[in-house]
């Protein structure tokens, strides 16, 4: 009854209605996210982090099949963001990334454990407090689905873009490197339907580069890539704007929004 109503309604009020709408739940939540011990805690190691890596690169890594293709034993020494299921490569590469990323409900609250036991920096959204509990190396993100922007400061309100990769591209320009390489970043997927949808996985992950990453009976939610290369695209132009960088060296990656170069030409 109500979306009927909402489409006989001009766009541009729909839009005001909805920042308004979108903004009235950033304020709401927004004391909390600044105030909460948790978050004071967090925000003081944000701070901390801000440019300690400045003219630096690192790989921020994707979970996509390509990396069945991709030599990874030599991003060894290389500073690395790895994102929501990613650990399950650290056995066989014989190495941890750098630090890993996660910030989708889904993935925190039936990964949790295995969240809580990585012995590396980890990010995680506010949101994901209700699984994950204080560390000395954790670190809450102040996420939101509403109210798209870029925002260079880790320690402030970050804009999902659909994807944990963009809010990785968030958290690496907070921490001041000059060039940000993705992999792993296919940009598509064998599964299909509409964007955002939670399904539940019925056996082998085709998607990612781990069969049981989404294992059978796992929740997890259909991408949408079409907000994500919005998002993409405001991540590419505060680069640019800074001096800075991202490239995209995804073997066969569907991604065009950033320059592409060739994975082997880095090392």
């Amino acid at each position: 009854m109500v979306a009927k109503f909402v489409k006989t309604l001009p766009v541009p009020l729909v839009n005001t209605l909805r920042n308004t709408r979108d903004t009235f739940k950033m304020a709401v939540a927004w004391p909390e996210s600044q105030f909460h011990p948790w978050r004071r805690d967090s925000i003081r190691k944000l701070d901390a982090l801000r440019n300690t890596h400045t003219d630096e690169r690192c790989f921020i890594i994707g979970n996509g099949p390509s990396l069945k293709n991709t030599d990874l034993s030599k991003l060894k020494d290389e500073f690395t963001i790895g994102m929501n299921r990613f650990y399950l490569a650290f056995a066989d590469l014989g190495f941890a990334t750098s630090a890993l990323l996660t910030v989708n409900d889904l993935v925190i609250e039936q990964c949790a454990e295995d969240i809580r036991a990585l012995p590396i920096p980890t990010f995680v959204s506010w949101r994901g407090r209700k699984w994950v509990h204080p560390a000395s190396d954790l670190h809450y993100l102040y996420t939101s689905y509403d109210l798209p922007r870029f925002n260079g400061n880790a320690a402030g309100r970050l804009w999902e873009g659909a994807t944990v990769t963009f809010v990785a591209m968030q958290l690496a320009f907070h921490m001041g490197f000059r060039q940000v390489v993705l992999i792993g970043v296919d940009h598509s997927f064998a599964t299909h339907g509409k964007p955002n949808t939670t399904v539940v996985s019925g056996g082998d992950d085709p998607n990612h580069f781990n069969a049981s990453y989404f294992g059978k009976g796992f929740r997890w939610q259909l991408p949408d890539l079409e907000t994500s290369e919005i998002a993409y695209t405001m991540a590419r132009e505060a680069y640019k704007d800074a001096g800075r960088e991202i490239v995209d060296a995804t073997v066969g990656g569907k991604l065009t929004v950033f320059p592409k170069v060739a994975y082997e030409s880095l090392f």
